[in-house]
């Protein structure tokens, strides 16, 4: 039965791919103009309506010995920073990223990473804890979006007064 489903599925892709190439050029890409990323040169940015692509790349993470020193992007490291770095992708950008099935979106806060191994992302010490990552480690990528970059950018959000006092007010 397998080979059955999957023949109607290529059977449909095969029929709906003229459909989707006939549509107008209307994203930058398509159109030939550049994308706008504040001096950073740009990536391809996937066309409206479809996500862009996932990619497996080689990832390494950094933290203790960078613990209470600015980013690239203006943040201070701290062991609960979330986040990445890239050389190319402007401070901002979300990526999601899975390992092992577990999924999180981390923003770009930093450039790197700098080892000699051909990783292309270096994750926070938080990010990698918050994935399960132990060590150097392949993982799925996909640009999703931007913020707006401010040093509070991968920070967790703060602790509620109430909850810190085990509900009771402190007024």
């Amino acid at each position: 039965m397998m080979p059955t489903a999957f023949n109607k599925t290529a059977v449909l892709i095969l029929l709906a791919a003229p459909a989707c190439l006939a549509g107008p050029a209307t994203n930058a890409l398509a159109s030939g103009t550049t994308v706008d990323t504040g001096g950073v040169p740009s990536t391809p940015v996937a066309p409206a309506g479809r996500p862009a692509p996932r990619t497996a790349a080689l990832a390494t993470w950094f933290g203790p010995g960078f613990y209470g020193r600015r980013t690239a992007c203006g943040q201070v490291l701290t062991p609960s920073v979330v986040g990445l770095a890239n050389r190319a992708l402007p401070c901002g950008t979300l990526v999601t990223v899975t390992y092992r099935g577990h999924r999180l979106t981390l923003p770009v806060i930093d450039r790197g990473p700098y080892a000699d191994n051909g990783a292309q992302w270096d994750l926070t010490a938080g990010a990698a804890r918050a994935l399960g990552m132990a060590d150097t480690a392949r993982i799925a990528t996909r640009v999703v979006g931007s913020a707006r970059n401010t040093p509070t950018l991968g920070q967790p959000p703060a602790v509620p007064i109430l909850a810190s006092t085990g509900g009771i007010s402190a007024g």
